[in-house]
């Protein structure tokens, strides 16, 4: 699938209300969402048999989603040709939240996604997501954005 593609599913517009509702979020908890999107993965990448998760782990460590004061980062990975998303929480997060919601949220975006609700997709992930931390991680006073909201298109 060519780059271009993503653009087409993620218009500047789209990547912007994305932007805005990740900060929104936010600001209902302490934690730290970063959304990232791949058209495909390479041929390398496919002969050497990496898989969408671990690619989720390389991005979630190359944009440091780890390194947050309280170990609550989460990434929103999306292989825009497989429509396949990965949801990697920092420990902190995830050991509260489990494996069995993330693949949750996964499955409902997917949902969007197969239909080619790209943007209500992700915000619904977002909207999901941020109930999780809302109540594993709620908001503290004087708490900063450490990650940028700033889609990341790879």
């Amino acid at each position: 699938m060519p780059n271009w593609l993503v653009n087409r599913a993620f218009s500047k517009h789209a990547l912007h209300n994305i932007e805005q509702a990740i900060a929104a979020s936010e600001l209902k908890h302490s934690g730290q969402i970063r959304f990232a999107v791949e058209a495909n993965l390479t041929l390398s990448q496919l002969m050497t048999k990496l898989k969408p998760q671990h690619r989720a782990i390389q991005v979630f460590s190359d944009l440091h989603v780890w390194d947050t004061e309280k170990n609550n980062g989460v990434l929103i990975y999306l292989v825009l040709a497989d429509h396949d998303v990965e949801i990697v929480a920092d420990r902190g997060i995830h050991n509260q939240v489990g494996s069995e919601t993330w693949e949750k949220i996964c499955v409902a975006m997917e949902a969007q996604f197969k239909l080619g609700n790209f943007e209500q997709g992700v915000m619904l992930g977002i909207e999901l997501i941020s109930q999780q931390l809302e109540q594993f991680s709620p908001a503290v006073a004087g708490s900063k954005n450490e990650l940028s909201n700033r889609p990341v298109l790879l």
